[in-house]
């Protein structure tokens, strides 16, 4: 898209919020000063008081541009769209506020990110918005936070420290210390009080999609085991993050004719790992009861957040074993903390990678390996986020 053609590069919406504040800052900070950037929300005031700390940050910022939208009006969400060459935004939960967006920007052609973990949305805007982001050039990219950038491009590359043309497996294993936004509680609440949409919008889209011709791409889930690579115990974890790594398998051919992924939570001892599935699969049974979902809901206000000091505590480390051709590796992804620090981190480079970087050409639904790859891996290598090779040995 023509950098002439839009008043700016790159629009946030949902700067208002908590991780919204975050990604602004961080643009603030790390955006080029050629960046045509702006921040968008429904309230102008609290635009304004964000738009003051931000100049406080970067003196630039007191001139940064507002643009007031919402995401129940599709007249603002298309004008918010055609102003822009890329949107992000952390509006969420995004089955409930986030599709008019999606339906604007892949009209409009304008590149989209988002930190949806929420399977429902994505095959949803697969189904309803793909076709018309491919005809207009819009590249539609979910899940650009701990959801799923670090799996996504750790896994990517993994396969790529392996030899080609050969089947591969990898597995992916998941350690994070931190606190979960408030945007990712209410996402999982609300996705577990919609489970038949959810399972109606992955049937359609499974009837509809197309496997690669000649080439095959799975995920399985092992029992729990103790995995030595890590020390310590595997447990299958039912995220999102497996079927982001399967896509990017399917549409990028360095994957191999034969691509398997299983993805684990990173567990010291089983039986914290079974207290803690108990008490999921209790907020699940409670979130099917509107009354007691409307409570659950309540337990985390959009906004909440840690203090900088409780983020500047957490980390997370994402450790991939891959085999094949005769190879193994060990590979490494660590950061800091996964959902406040580091989500903001990503989205906003994210952002700037869509707006600035020499990318693959691509269009419609995309994963961030396949739209962005290495050029965000690149960047976000010099935000500290670190991807490593421990390990590499013949098989």
């Amino acid at each position: 898209m023509a950098a002439a053609s839009r008043t700016h590069d790159l629009v946030l919406f949902g700067a208002t919020g908590f991780t919204g504040g975050l990604v602004a800052e961080h643009l603030a900070r790390h955006a080029p000063p050629q960046t045509r950037w702006a921040i968008a929300g429904r309230d102008r005031g609290r635009l304004e008081a964000v738009r003051a700390r931000l100049a406080a940050i970067e003196p630039r910022c007191a001139e940064l541009p507002l643009l007031t939208a919402d995401a129940t009006d599709p007249a603002s969400m298309r004008a918010l769209a055609e102003a822009a060459r890329v949107v992000v935004t952390t509006v969420g939960p995004y089955a409930l506020h986030g599709e008019a967006l999606v339906a604007a920007c892949a009209q409009a052609g304008t590149d989209y990110a988002d930190l949806t973990g929420e399977p429902e949305f994505v095959d949803r805007t697969w189904l309803c918005h793909h076709e018309t982001a491919v005809a207009t050039g819009a590249r539609l990219v979910h899940c650009c936070g701990f959801d799923s950038v670090p799996h996504d491009l750790g896994a990517q590359f993994t396969v790529e420290q392996l030899p080609e043309g050969a089947p591969l497996e990898v597995r992916g294993f998941v350690r994070a210390e931190g606190r979960f936004s408030a945007g990712t509680y209410h996402s999982v609440v609300t996705g577990f009080g919609r489970v038949r949409e959810t399972v109606g919008a992955a049937r359609a889209r499974r009837a509809r999609e197309r496997p690669p011709e000649g080439r095959r791409v799975r995920t399985f889930a092992p029992r729990p085991y103790r995995e030595p690579a890590i020390g310590a115990w595997a447990v299958p974890l039912p995220t999102i993050d497996p079927v982001v790594v399967a896509r990017s398998a399917r549409a990028l051919e360095r994957y191999g004719p034969d691509f398997r992924y299983a993805h684990h939570a990173w567990v010291r001892h089983l039986p914290v790992a079974a207290a803690a599935g108990a008490g999921i699969a209790g907020v699940f049974a409670l979130a099917q009861l509107p009354p007691a979902r409307r409570l659950l809901l309540r337990a985390m206000r959009s906004g909440d957040g840690p203090d900088e000091r409780t983020r500047a505590r957490s980390s997370f480390t994402v450790r991939f074993v891959g085999t094949g051709g005769g190879r193994r590796v060990v590979t490494e992804v660590t950061g800091g903390d996964p959902g406040y620090e580091e989500t903001a981190a990503m989205l906003a480079q994210a952002g700037l990678c869509l707006a600035h970087d020499a990318l693959p050409p691509t269009a419609g639904q995309v994963t961030t390996a396949v739209a962005m790859g290495p050029a965000l891996r690149a960047r976000l290598e010099r935000q500290g986020i670190a991807f490593r090779v421990l390990e590499s040995t013949a098989a």
